[in-house]
């Protein structure tokens, strides 16, 4: 069993920064990533990373913005954004897997706003 429980969120102008922090317990998950849900949309992919943080993916939107890490010692994963868009507005997940793009362990959600 993995839990996840993310930190970071807040509110911030267009053009600033944050970063989000997902710290796991239980057993460490080879592949870890972030997803995150605009208001009265779907959940979406922002990005993800293997176990060594050698490989990562991200969506097109926010490519060149953001930066995924991970801390395997401290079993933690990061999500560095900046420049961020009002757009970036989203409860942002942390998720937890076997494989990238198979996600079976989620956090509870961490709420970032930016205003314009």
């Amino acid at each position: 069993q993995v839990q996840l429980v993310e930190s970071g969120g807040g509110l911030v102008q267009a053009g600033g920064s944050l970063r989000l922090s997902c710290a796991a317990s239980g057993r460490t998950s080879a592949a870890m990533g972030w997803f995150r849900q605009p208001p009265g949309k779907e959940r979406e992919f922002v990005s993800d990373i293997n176990w060594s943080g050698g490989y990562t993916r991200y969506a097109d939107s926010v490519k060149g913005r953001f930066t995924i890490s991970r801390d395997n010692a401290k079993n933690m994963v990061y999500l560095q954004m900046n420049s961020l868009k009002p757009e970036d507005t989203a409860l942002y997940y942390c998720a937890a897997g076997p494989l990238m793009g198979s996600y079976n362990y989620w956090g509870q959600g961490t709420q970032v706003t930016v205003s314009s």
